[in-house]
């Protein structure tokens, strides 16, 4: 067995009127390396003639962001010509890389008629050789993800990246890794195996899980030991779990605003070259 060395609570942090939980960074944990970050907005909803998402334009280098839209949509468009409305299902993955401009909005369909929002957005880390690699944007839709069962139904794997048996997900991670989202029906069995050389990351969006003996409840973060491989899992509710592994890059790392370096000496660059318009211009 992989034995649990921590569980993380959410944190309350509303993004205007967003509702939204935090799951990394905490005080309680700063980041498993390479995952950074990972907000979880809403459920909400949103009444008709609202304002939508309020990620209206701004920059990024040095790492990736994995968008997983669970209710409403998300329009978004990039100093690259990147442009998309990714609806229920799907997901957005993007490789700021070098640097780029974007916003996450809610479509203007979406905005008009309002609608229940839920989405939940990771940053993940680049290794000091992909920091500068040119920008990338990619929108799937639920139909573009690689799906399958397990349990006798009860499990239903949403794989994105990476291979998982025969199955492969449709987005090549830069980083190898693995990311996927879980759904599991009540009294689900799942049995996963990880190399202890990987980290992972384990967010129960919703539900209720027995992992490993012990349980876990919604908006909870379990931080796995480097030892051991196996990873026991029982739902006793309907859940929704957000599943990933990757090797560490263990190299320096300095994050500060919309930028993930290595040093100082490079987030002072990133920001230079935002400011002189070396990521893109804003249409």
């Amino acid at each position: 067995m992989r034995n649990i060395k921590a569980i993380h609570k959410t944190v309350y942090s509303p993004v205007d009127d967003l509702e939204t939980f935090r799951a990394i960074p905490t005080q309680s944990i700063n980041y498993l390396d390479p995952f950074l970050f990972l907000n979880h907005h809403g459920p909400q909803f949103y009444v008709k003639n609202n304002n939508g998402l309020p990620f209206g334009p701004h920059p990024h280098r040095g790492f990736e962001t994995l968008t997983y839209v669970l209710k409403g949509d998300i329009a978004h468009q990039d100093s690259t010509g990147g442009e998309s409305v990714i609806k229920e299902g799907g997901i957005q993955w993007m490789t700021a890389g070098s640097g780029l401009i974007h916003s996450e909005v809610s479509s203007q369909e979406f905005m008009q008629n309002g609608g229940k929002v839920e989405v939940i957005q990771l940053w993940l880390n680049l290794a000091a050789k992909n920091k500068m690699v040119e920008p990338n944007y990619r929108g799937l839709t639920f139909e573009d993800i690689c799906h399958f069962d397990l349990d006798g139904g009860k499990v239903n794997v949403d794989l994105i990246s990476g291979n998982w048996d025969k199955h492969k997900g449709p987005i090549d991670s830069l980083s190898n890794l693995t990311m996927a989202s879980i759904r599991l029906k009540a009294d689900a069995r799942l049995s996963l195996e990880v190399d202890e050389k990987n980290e992972i990351l384990f967010y129960l969006a919703y539900g209720e899980l027995v992992v490993n003996a012990t349980e876990i409840q919604k908006h909870q973060l379990v931080q796995f030991e480097n030892k051991g491989s196996e990873i026991s899992i029982k739902a006793n509710s309907d859940s929704y779990l957000i599943f990933g592994y990757g090797k560490p890059f263990n190299e320096p790392m300095v994050a500060q605003g919309p930028f993930v370096m290595n040093s100082q000496e490079e987030i002072m660059a990133a920001y230079a070259d935002f400011r002189s318009g070396k990521m893109g211009k804003w249409r």
